[in-house]
């Protein structure tokens, strides 16, 4: 096989396992500049772990990705096996700041909005899904009750569950540890190993140390994106 030929391959394969692709992203709020000159593309099982000074524009990003947002400039491109499309099968773990606790929603009922836009579930798989689900993250007993009432750690597993209840392609993260105890927070590392297998990750974490040997590629966002080939993910000139 020539040359030419090997690298033809590599492209296509390459442009085959993208699935996202940011192309010269900017983002600005009030004439201030929140993120500029993203450019980077994300494949199929990678495990992305993020992280960066606070005010950096971590969560920026991830709402980008997720097309929460739009950028000021820019492009955000979806791709499935080198076809672009319009969505994909997503699960997202917010920070707990960004949801609004005090909105009359169950327990149950949270984890299941996970199934939306799911029309070809019966209600007999929607509820075993979700019953399953509670048991895994631990909060089978606090079904009923209303997000107000829940401790910080239980809220995580309930958004946590409610991300993970669709077995999604991509799985955004948020600071998943904040709030949790340090049994479940070793949970969580089991868990999130576990669908690393079969789903591209995306990870905000100021702690690293357990997650750092997980992830494939490390990111420092600090109003732009440094791709990290470091040990330690917390001094941007440590990634130069």
């Amino acid at each position: 096989m020539t040359g030419k030929m090997k690298c033809c391959q590599q492209h296509e394969q390459s442009q085959e396992n993208k699935i996202i692709e940011l192309a010269d992203v900017c983002v600005e709020f009030d004439g201030r500049s929140v993120l500029k000159d993203i450019n980077f593309s994300i494949n199929k099982n990678d495990f992305i772990a993020i992280t960066g000074p606070n005010g950096g524009g971590k969560t920026t990003l991830l709402r980008i990705l997720l097309k929460l947002i739009k950028p000021t400039r820019g492009t955000i491109t979806y791709f499935d096996n080198g076809r672009q499309v319009e969505c994909l099968k997503v699960g997202y773990l917010p920070q707990k700041n960004q949801i609004d606790t005090h909105f009359p929603i169950s327990v149950k009922e949270v984890i299941a909005t996970g199934l939306m836009g799911f029309r070809n579930i019966s209600k007999t798989e929607r509820a075993t899904s979700v019953y399953q689900m509670m048991e895994r993250m631990g909060v089978t007993e606090a079904q009923n009750e209303a997000l107000c009432n829940l401790s910080g750690g239980q809220m995580q597993r309930v958004l946590l569950g409610r991300a993970l209840i669709s077995q999604p392609e991509v799985l955004v993260l948020d600071e998943p540890l904040s709030y949790v105890d340090k049994h479940f927070e070793r949970e969580i590392y089991s868990i999130i190993e576990e669908e690393a297998k079969s789903s591209t990750i995306i990870l905000v974490s100021h702690e690293m140390t357990a997650i750092a040997p997980m992830a494939t590629r490390h990111l420092i966002v600090d109003h732009t994106v440094h791709d990290c080939h470091a040990h330690h993910h917390f001094i941007i000139s440590q990634c130069e």
